[in-house]
């Protein structure tokens, strides 16, 4: 699968492992997990980070590109080592404890790749928590001025309030979930006056909504909404990353020019079948295999 028109997808933020009670660790990070797909996809991404000077940089940089991906984004740092992300499992929902200080922190603007003139910037909120990964990103925005999809990521305690509000001004689309939604806008008493006051109140082209379990909403600037829930009953293994691989497919669509309900439909198709591998990605091509042939347009 080919997208249809020039713009290519910049990825930029974190990569890090996942590491499971059990001991064993699945590589991940939001916009890595995204460009991941995108690459599986077809959609040639660039994704921007940063890894330890390590063996866990080394292990990411192999898969990469075993996977056939662009790494002309990836920094190597020296002095801080690869993130990673400890992930507990609780009786109803998973814990993360996000390590601090992590290469993808200090991503450089010095180091920045040669950008793409026609590209859209993908990037969430957590790689945003120091000032050296913000300049950078702020940075790509001041010489491209391309248009900017951000799926926000909140992830305790490392967000304000006042951040994301202004980190959503300059949203051409955005991703979010109803908890994400409710602290954002916490004066709305439900659903409906939440989407009315996220529309009214910022930009963007695109505001798509996940429900979890329930599925999702998407809403345009032109005033349709589209909802989507799950197909059938899934047997989830864990629901790691099925958020990133719903986004990856909202680019996808956003690349290929899919009508909204086509769009929605699709990428909840993928997130669901992403919640029965262990982790976010598969290393196996089969596995995108019935997607990119059903989506053949």
């Amino acid at each position: 699968m080919h997208t249809h028109n020039k713009l290519r997808p910049v990825i930029f933020g974190e990569v890090l492992f996942d590491c499971f009670p059990d001991g064993s660790r699945v590589l991940g990070g939001a916009p890595f997990n995204v460009a991941w797909h995108l690459q599986a996809f077809g959609a040639d991404p660039l994704f921007i980070s940063r890894i330890g000077d390590d063996s866990y940089g080394q292990e990411i940089l192999a898969a990469m590109q075993a996977w056939g991906m662009d790494c002309m984004g990836i920094q190597t740092d020296a002095d801080h080592p690869t993130g990673m992300v400890d992930i507990r499992f609780g009786k109803t929902e998973h814990s993360f404890n996000i390590v601090d200080h992590s290469a993808y922190d200090y991503i450089s603007s010095t180091m920045l790749p040669h950008l793409p003139d026609d590209c859209m910037i993908y990037h969430g909120s957590l790689a945003l928590r120091h000032p050296g990964s913000k300049q950078a990103l702020d940075q790509i925005r001041l010489i491209n001025n391309c248009p900017v999809f951000i799926d926000i990521n909140l992830r305790a305690p490392w967000w304000q309030a006042r951040d994301i509000i202004s980190m959503l001004d300059h949203a051409t689309w955005m991703k979010l979930n109803e908890d994400e939604l409710a602290i954002i806008l916490p004066d709305a008493d439900s659903l409906d006056q939440q989407i009315e006051q996220l529309v009214s109140r910022f930009p963007a082209n695109l505001f798509v909504i996940t429900l979890g379990a329930r599925g999702a909403i998407a809403i345009d600037r032109a005033g349709s909404r589209e909802f989507i829930q799950p197909a059938r009953a899934l047997d989830v293994v864990d629901t790691v990353g099925a958020g990133d691989a719903f986004c990856s497919v909202i680019l996808l669509g956003i690349l290929n020019e899919w009508p909204l309900p086509v769009m929605l439909e699709r990428a909840q198709s993928f997130a669901s079948a992403v919640t029965g591998l262990r982790g976010a990605t598969s290393t196996d091509p089969a596995f995108y295999q019935p997607f990119i042939s059903a989506w053949r347009q």
